[in-house]
């Protein structure tokens, strides 16, 4: 673990710039549907991104607790939007794992000073927990693939600049079939975006479709350098994404927690504040046991992602178990808000629209629990 002290630091600086940079346009930025692009590159300036990147590749040779740092703070300003952790923890161990040695050196550095926002492209129309669905394909030709299909709920996916793209190399091989590669949108002919989508919540988080007609992307940017290791690769990272959901979903459920307890405090009914009734206290103390027996479960998760000892199932357990415990919380907490709960000018309404998607992405509640049967 690092040292306390050491991560406090770092917390004291994420929440120092969250203030002055994020906080001043987060409302500017959900009106109009995503970030300012200069705002990476200020992250990257203070080291926020790919902060447990290894330092010779440009990162802040940490680990995934100064991840969880970032997580919590962005939730403590009910602004998930700035999607730092899908760059920090999802894209980058990509490069950082599989990559060749001239891939790592050519783009992770760009990634962690913010000159590159990179995304990861699986999700199809016919295609989102089940990666074997994926029907978008590459044909090698040359020294180039050519690429064809469609992508969907892409985020990142009008701001990415780099594309880490699933796709079959071999339609009859099956899983063994799979490759990625990696996309540079500003050099890849072929490819086009498609429209923002418009969604019950991060508003502020781009998301996108995503168009391959004929796209032509060099041999070398197959990541690896070896072509059917994509679904081993992608199945290898899911335990990761899914501890970084549950992360997500603890932050939140906790600082939805914080802010109600707060409003309770001061709202006034029948002539006495509200933390005076029975109902709202029961509830609090229900919430509160929640989240700390959450908290422990998923500290416990993370331990085992550092030492290198989590497990799928495990995984799936702590993103099933998050997830559904912040939905509920968040859910109460807006019932203690009365109308005000439902006010977008309130966070908690925000909070609630934000957190619901953690129970669909990085794999459904319900695949969560496929897995975890079929362990039994």
């Amino acid at each position: 673990m690092p040292d306390t002290g050491e991560l406090d630091l770092f917390r004291a600086n994420v929440r120092r710039f969250l203030a002055a940079e994020v906080v001043p346009h987060a409302d500017a930025w959900r009106a109009r549907g995503y970030i300012d692009r200069d705002l990476w590159r200020k992250a990257g300036a203070l080291g926020l991104l790919c902060a447990s990147t290894p330092e010779i590749y440009g990162g802040g040779g940490g680990n995934f607790r100064h991840e969880a740092v970032i997580i919590e703070e962005l939730a403590a300003i009910a602004f998930p939007d700035f999607s730092i952790p899908l760059q920090n923890v999802i894209l980058a161990p990509y490069f950082v794992q599989y990559g060749t040695e001239e891939q790592k050196r050519r783009w992770l550095p760009r990634m962690a000073s913010g000159e590159l926002v990179a995304a990861l492209a699986m999700s199809e129309p016919g295609a989102g927990s089940d990666v074997r669905a994926i029907r978008t394909h590459a044909r090698r030709d040359g020294r180039d693939y050519v690429v064809n299909g469609q992508k969907t709920f892409i985020t990142h996916g009008h701001t990415a600049d780099l594309i880490c793209l699933a796709v079959k190399t071999d339609t009859g091989e099956g899983v063994r079939g799979f490759s990625l590669l990696v996309v540079e949108t500003d050099k890849t002919d072929g490819f086009r975006r498609g429209r923002r989508l418009d969604k019950v919540g991060l508003k502020a988080q781009d998301t996108a479709e995503l168009f391959f007609d004929d796209a032509r992307v060099p041999v070398e940017n197959l990541l690896g350098g070896i072509e059917g290791r994509g679904f081993y690769q992608l199945m290898e990272q899911l335990a990761k994404e899914r501890i970084n959901i549950a992360m997500q979903a603890l932050a939140l459920a906790e600082a939805a927690l914080a802010e109600t307890i707060a409003y309770v405090k001061q709202r006034e009914v029948f002539g006495k504040p509200l933390i005076e009734f029975q109902n709202t206290r029961m509830v609090l103390a229900e919430a509160k046991t929640a989240t700390s027996v959450t908290r422990s479960f998923v500290e416990s998760c993370i331990d085992r992602l550092i030492d290198g000892t989590l497990d799928p199932e495990t995984a799936a357990m702590a993103k099933w178990w998050a997830t559904d415990k912040q939905c509920e919380i968040i859910d109460d907490c807006v019932q203690l808000h009365g109308g005000y709960g439902y006010m977008l000018d309130y966070p908690i309404a925000r909070m609630w629209s934000d957190g619901r998607i953690q129970k669909i992405w990085g794999g459904s509640n319900e695949v969560m629990k496929e897995l975890i049967a079929r362990a039994l």
